[in-house]
């Protein structure tokens, strides 16, 4: 008995330390070099904007997709290439059986009007490495069939050459910034409607096999 509880203790320190070894991260300078493509399960872009002065409403893109051409010995060489479709559009709005609030913002021409510009756009134009782990994106945003210059203030939280349970080189972020609707066409209800707009932006890269 005590010799089955023995290598039973055994087996668990050797899976423990299996999993530990498996979960450490990996330098962002040690990582493969190439195209990264975006983890869909595991990306959010929310934003949210002033309402009367009394809250931010907030709401969500749910389809959008991204990818990342890396270079781990200059990160600010990397590119960053992101198109969202805003008839994706999510709200908390209730009862949307009696009114669909989402699909009123991404078909009326005072917000999205998506049937006229059915993609919003973001492609990098340059990286300022501000941190060991931070930056900020600048690029073209296209949204509303206008184009202007936009930054992202971006953390990299992290990466695995191996991602536990998927295997796959993996890069993680975090950003944020904030942009004037109104530069882009859009000024319904401002200033009721505030007219900064912030966005929140959670995503993991990974390189496929192959």
């Amino acid at each position: 008995m005590r010799k089955h509880l023995l290598a039973l203790g055994s087996a668990a320190l050797m899976l423990t330390a299996a999993a530990q070894a498996q979960s450490e991260t990996t330098p962002y300078n040690e990582m493969p070099a190439g195209e990264y493509v975006l983890d869909k399960s595991h990306a959010s872009l929310t934003w949210k904007v002033s309402h009367f002065g009394l809250s931010n409403y907030t709401a969500r893109f749910t389809r959008f997709d991204a990818s990342i051409d890396f270079d781990p010995a200059n990160p600010a060489n990397s590119t960053l290439s992101v198109t969202v479709d805003p008839t994706s559009v999510e709200t908390d709005y209730p009862n949307a059986e009696t009114k669909d609030f989402d699909k009123e913002l991404a078909e009326s021409d005072r917000w999205f009007n998506a049937g006229e510009f059915p993609e919003i756009s973001f492609v990098s134009t340059g990286i300022e490495m501000t941190g060991e782990t931070t930056g900020i994106v600048t690029g073209d945003l296209t949204f509303m069939g206008v184009t202007k210059p936009a930054s992202l203030d971006v953390t990299f939280n992290g990466a695995f050459a191996e991602r536990p349970f998927s295997g796959l080189a993996t890069l993680g972020f975090s950003a944020a910034g904030t942009v004037k609707r109104s530069d882009w066409g859009m000024s319904g209800l401002i200033p009721s409607i505030g007219d900064d707009v912030d966005l929140l932006i959670e995503v993991e890269f990974y390189q496929p096999e192959g």
